[in-house]
């Protein structure tokens, strides 16, 4: 039986991974504060005697190390970051707690026990706004436009310096937006409240030709366990991705469909992205997660549509 330490345990990515791993019959210290996190979403876990929860911000790295002086632990993933990028928009300090000081405290937690395999969640914010152009992990010239893209891009950096001064081992994922049952927030998450509201009528930010790719829950964690079980050494990254994209306007028209609502009026904020600092489209080069023998089972369109068919059957 192996240890597994999850930072942000209690949110949509870390239950759904803290579920595989239970079901491997693995010992999992979930570590959340519960700021974005659900405890509905671990309720299940929660009386399996390999299941620990501790409600702690990261950043306190003194209770952190107290709390696990007994635990012998194998391999972290770290989740725990700011995931509403739209609420982050608003106040930079957010991002830089979160997002950035979160990943640090981790770092500092590796080196003080002489942990040295680590799993980060990044993101396709890293890149910045690059139309036009399919984005590698070895693009150039990454200027982030959003406070959680500098947030993560900072983070990744530090990585690699603690990576090298302490022989770590890390995989690292840039993936877009993750979608699938118990959602908590984003476009369809959003989309489906207003509509309960009001089903006449759907506001739309920006201007609803934003398209962007999404993968569906289940593939990530697929290639999260594949990945961060290997043999790798160093700093690895990747991009997780899937094939096409879903313009915003397309997903208002399938649960449209798919809630048996006609003749909604939609109406625009006007501009070509949803808030200042979001990425309107982009394009992930998916070459070296393919050669690693992955390929998501859905595509964009069909990764909606099955999320739809979770939530609103």
């Amino acid at each position: 039986m192996k240890t597994f330490l999850v930072t942000g345990g209690a949110g949509f990515i870390g239950s759904n991974l803290i579920k595989n791993l239970l079901n491997n019959n693995n010992k999992v210290i979930c570590i959340d504060n519960m700021i974005l996190g659900n405890k509905e979403n671990i309720a299940s876990f929660l009386t399996n005697q390999n299941f620990i929860l501790f409600e702690e911000d990261i950043s306190n790295i003194k209770s952190l190390l107290n709390f696990t002086s007994k635990e012998n632990i194998d391999y972290i993933f770290h989740l725990a970051a700011n995931s509403d990028i739209r609420a982050g928009a608003n106040d930079p300090t957010i991002d830089f707690k979160n997002t950035f000081q979160t990943t640090y405290s981790i770092l500092e937690f590796m080196r003080q026990k002489k942990l040295k395999k680590l799993f980060f969640s990044s993101t396709s914010a890293v890149y910045g706004e690059q139309t036009n152009v399919f984005l590698s992990e070895n693009a150039g010239s990454l200027m982030p436009i959003s406070y959680y893209g500098g947030a993560k891009l900072a983070s990744e950096a530090f990585i690699s310096s603690f990576g090298y001064m302490n022989d770590l081992d890390v995989t690292i994922f840039r993936f877009p937006n993750v979608i699938g049952p118990n959602l908590t927030h984003g476009v369809i998450f959003d989309f489906i409240k207003k509509l309960k509201l009001n089903s006449s009528k759907l506001e739309i930010l920006g201007n609803g030709t934003q398209s962007k790719p999404y993968i569906y829950i289940d593939d990530l964690i697929e290639v999260i366990l594949m990945l961060a079980f290997s043999s790798e050494k160093g700093i690895n990254i990747y991009n997780v991705g899937v094939e096409g994209s879903t313009s915003v306007k397309d997903i208002a028209d399938m649960i449209c469909i798919k809630m048996g609502l006609k003749e909604v009026k939609y109406t625009y904020t006007g501009s070509d992205r949803g808030w200042k600092g979001d990425v309107p489209t982009f394009k992930y080069d998916l070459t070296k997660i393919h050669q690693r023998g992955w390929i998501a089972k859905y595509n964009s369109n069909q990764a909606v549509q099955a999320t739809l068919d979770a939530i609103l059957n």
